[in-house]
């Protein structure tokens, strides 16, 4: 198996490269690639690239994620998150590769109280969750092979995160204030990247499977309740953590205005992918633990 992955120094990028060594020849490529092309404001050059891959498999790890930037640059957040994966699902259905792309909850209004399941209508909020919903409806009517994950609130050790943001401010600070009013799961990237390997080599062979999927950590907790897990884990690990457990504040999403709304209910349904490929999904504590624990240990 030959497989083709851009984006392979973002987050899940990165940890894509190890999950998908063992399943055969990689080819990683970032937008700096020098050999081929990985940068999707170029489409010429992703095209030839992947005709002289020849991939039997295209992971597009790529894509603009800068939520509130994406507001006040929409032609280009339009060409990494929708143009360049319709031109990847193009290329995959002329030489009869697989694609997998990964998607956002930002394509969800965040209206209601419960986990969103594959079938429901989209209407996303912002530019960036515009540009994700349409990159999947390109795929989906390119005809080609697919998987397409939809997932939230990613993280990793490596490169900043939350975590890390509240980390530090907790020993700056007295106090803070952190937003209770948006509920969804924090997702490791090495978790993405581990059932996408897993993915791969269950439907390689089984074309019915390929889809749409919703991929989060299991459980759920708001923006608060994450920031006073990290904050714990740190002071019981003997971090040292100036604001008290009672001086971490809930406030609502209206306390910190953003370019971009943030969809409220960040909920997602994974029944379909843990039935399809016989998985279980860890509570989201776990793998951040297992992240926070990394972090510490750096330091």
């Amino acid at each position: 198996m030959k497989i083709l992955l851009f984006g392979m120094d973002g987050q899940v990028g990165w940890e894509l490269q190890r999950s998908l060594a063992p399943l055969g020849e990689l080819v990683a490529l970032d937008f700096h690639s020098k050999d081929f092309c990985g940068d999707f404001s170029n489409p010429e050059g992703i095209v030839d690239t992947i005709r002289a891959v020849a991939p039997d498999v295209i992971v597009n790890a790529a894509a603009h994620t800068a939520v509130d930037k994406a507001e006040s640059e929409p032609d280009f957040a339009r060409i990494i998150n929708a143009l360049a994966p319709a031109l990847l699902a193009q290329e995959a259905k002329r030489i009869g590769a697989w694609l997998i792309h990964y998607s956002t909850d930002y394509v969800f209004d965040g209206s209601g109280d419960q986990p969103r399941v594959e079938t429901d209508s989209t209407n996303p909020l912002s530019v960036y969750g515009k540009t994700k919903q349409e990159g999947e409806a390109a795929i989906q009517n390119a005809d080609c092979k697919y998987l397409i994950f939809r997932t939230s609130w990613v993280y990793a050790a490596r490169g900043g995160n939350f975590a890390k943001t509240m980390l530090k401010l907790a020993h700056e600070r007295d106090t803070l204030s952190v937003i209770n009013d948006q509920i969804g799961a924090p997702t490791g990237a090495d978790l993405l990247a581990d059932v996408t390997a897993h993915a791969i080599r269950t439907a390689f062979h089984r074309p019915e499977l390929s889809g749409l999927y919703h991929l989060v950590a299991s459980g759920e907790t708001s923006w608060y309740g994450y920031a006073s897990f990290v904050i714990d884990f740190a002071r019981q690990a003997g971090i040292a953590v100036k604001v008290l457990p009672e001086a971490i504040l809930p406030v609502p999403t209206s306390a910190f205005p953003l370019p971009a709304p943030r969809p409220k209910n960040s909920r997602l349904d994974t029944s379909k992918l843990s039935t399809t490929f016989t998985l279980h999904l860890p509570q989201w504590q776990s793998g951040v633990s297992r992240m926070l624990s990394e972090i510490i240990d750096q330091k």
